[in-house]
């Protein structure tokens, strides 16, 4: 005996005038599919391109921050509500873009082995996931997955290992590749 609502995955005619006309043509609008997902699109694309989003999110503005302006067009700053939390952006949307980036890197004092200029910053994914880049990308495009330690490679002389958490407590792991050396971590001053 099946628990599945079929007529959930049954298409109906009717159903696509549910999402009203096309502003631009007028013709039908219904759910069509492109490389990021479902979308509510026009019916006679190619003809007509206008689109828009399946699920609306509505940025509802919490609090204005007062004595602050927007650096692209001097409007207030507001903290607002989206999709993905609060952030801080233009009381002026849609006209002004723009939204500051919360999303500051906490900079080590290492310097990213691989360019010898820039440093190793720890930053997060979309996913909340953290890592350790160089700040100079797009210059240099060295990553490491986990936090970095100031000790040479014993095996291959790199002058840095990370720090990850094994079976036996503190392990260091050298991130070349080839080496892929791993020692019980020894006491250290200054990691990072």
């Amino acid at each position: 005996m099946s628990k599945i609502d079929h007529s959930l995955f049954s298409a109906q005619e009717g159903s696509e005038q549910a999402f009203g006309p096309c502003p631009k043509c007028s013709a039908k609008l219904g759910i069509r599919h492109g490389k990021s997902g479902a979308f509510i699109g026009c019916t006679q694309y190619p003809g007509c391109d206008y689109s828009k989003p399946l699920h609306e999110y509505e940025n509802t503005e919490i609090k204005a921050i007062e004595g602050s302006s927007c650096p692209l067009c001097s409007s207030e700053l507001v903290i607002k509500k989206g999709r993905y939390g609060l952030f801080i952006g233009c009381s002026d949307f849609p006209t002004c873009h723009y939204i500051d980036s919360q999303k500051h890197s906490e900079a080590t004092k290492l310097t990213c082995p691989k360019c010898g200029k820039g440093r190793l910053a720890k930053r997060t994914n979309k996913f909340g996931k953290s890592f350790y880049a160089c700040d100079n990308y797009p210059k240099c495009k060295y990553v490491l997955n986990l936090p970095p330690v100031e000790y040479p490679c014993p095996k291959c002389n790199w002058p840095l290992m990370q720090e990850k958490k094994g079976s036996s407590g503190q392990e260091l792991l050298c991130p070349q590749k080839p080496c892929q050396y791993s020692m019980p971590k020894p006491e250290l001053k200054n990691i990072n």
